[in-house]
């Protein structure tokens, strides 16, 4: 089902567009380090993840893991103790049969995304199932990342950022369109089946689909952006605490601030061009797959295919700005700027929702959070030197501005 709820925009000429300043204020942030949780050495069982998925926060400011492997949610203490765990394989109530995604609730409750059952399973704040909501759309059960939509029965997504794909046979039953826009969508968990309303649309760069027959256009919909070529930009995005949402679509710097039924409101600008892709770039990033494919390859592998792979890529005409974008429980937007590299990190900026620049995080302060909680709270999801996942919970106060 699709409702009509959220799908008026403000026309243009409302939008508000905020020029930031150009010149950085740097913030000397207060980081404390409050628990890992991890580790196959000095950890518990019950810490050696398989695959970490999602992390996320409840209003108590307790941690939630979602181990794809293991199948489970872990719930766990502000001293990195496990309280509880939610799920595991299987075919019964509450049981998962492909973990995609996870969402929680201030108030503890916990959405899990199950495309193998066509579904979502809901947990009640103490941790008891409560119920399956059944997937509305037919033919292909996509699931990706899903956040919780503050002071609703519903979560926030991206139809075509799917993480996880499962094809039934009336996927040839029914119309098939290749996308031409990132939606964020709510997915309304509150009856017994989805519910979807578009919040905002916003622009994917184009792709020829000319030529697509029904499987390819059923296979890449969900993920249009396998398509692109290398270095295109990445949407980027957080939902903040209105139950609106933040965004980056475009290679430049503009941020960009969607209401709960008004569509695009507030642009966020800075001065920060996106920098032309060279040959020079393009063969040092060559150069970098092929060395990385070599190093991760076993012994004896034929590797010519690959390489050409490699040589025959294609590349966007710029390098991005933004990469990455994170929205806290008080309304801020971190965005993180590109370094001096393709691939290489730069500063953190603060961002207010409102429209105003609070400052800046030097790069190498931290790495940008993959989830934020109360008070302060975020959590990092990292891979030591072993290869092996650690979640790391820190609490972060901006500071005050340093040089």
């Amino acid at each position: 089902m699709i409702s009509a709820w959220l799908l008026a925009a403000l026309p243009a000429s409302a939008q508000q567009v905020v020029e930031l300043p150009a010149e950085d204020r740097w913030l000397e942030p207060v980081i404390e380090e409050l628990y890992q949780v991890g580790s196959v050495v000095t950890g518990e069982a019950w810490e050696q993840f398989g695959q970490i998925m999602d992390v996320a926060f409840d209003g108590a400011g307790h941690l939630y893991i979602l181990d794809r492997q293991a199948q489970l949610v872990y719930v766990v203490d502000g001293d990195g103790r496990l309280i509880r765990q939610l799920g595991g394989p299987g075919e019964g109530p509450g049981e998962f049969a492909e973990t995609a995604a996870m969402a929680v609730f201030n108030d503890g409750r916990v959405v899990v995304g199950d495309p193998s059952r066509r579904g979502y399973h809901v947990f009640a704040a103490g941790g008891g199932f409560e119920r399956m909501v059944r997937m509305a759309e037919p033919g292909v059960a996509s699931v990706g990342r899903v956040v919780a939509q503050p002071g609703s029965d519903a979560v926030v997504g991206v139809p075509t950022q799917s993480r996880i794909m499962v094809f039934s046979g009336a996927v040839f039953d029914v119309p098939v369109r290749f996308p031409v826009s990132h939606a964020l969508v709510r997915i309304i968990l509150s009856g017994e089946e989805t519910v979807r309303d578009t919040i905002v649309e916003a622009w994917l760069p184009p792709i020829d689909s000319e030529g697509m027959d029904r499987v390819d256009i059923a296979n890449y919909a969900p993920r249009p952006t396998s398509l692109l070529p290398e270095f295109s930009p990445e949407f980027h995005w957080g939902v903040l605490p209105d139950g609106g949402v933040a965004f980056s679509d475009s290679s430049t710097y503009a941020v960009k601030v969607a209401a709960p039924a008004a569509g695009v409101v507030r642009i966020l600008k800075r001065p920060f061009p996106p920098e032309p892709v060279t040959g020079r770039i393009i063969r040092a990033e060559k150069d970098r797959r092929v060395r990385r494919l070599e190093e991760t390859a076993e012994p004896g592998t034929d590797l010519s295919a690959r390489r050409r792979g490699i040589e025959g890529m294609e590349f966007y005409t710029e390098l991005s700005v933004i990469r990455g974008l994170g929205t806290t429980r008080d309304g801020h937007i971190w965005v993180l700027r590109r370094g001096d590299g393709p691939s290489d990190d730069g500063p953190i900026d603060v961002l207010a929702q409102e429209g105003r620049y609070v400052g800046s995080f030097p790069a190498g302060t931290m790495a940008l959070p993959t989830a934020f909680g109360p008070d302060g709270l975020v959590a990092i999801v990292e891979r030591n030197e072993l290869g092996v996942q650690t979640v790391t919970v820190k609490r972060v106060l901006a500071g005050t501005s340093g040089r």
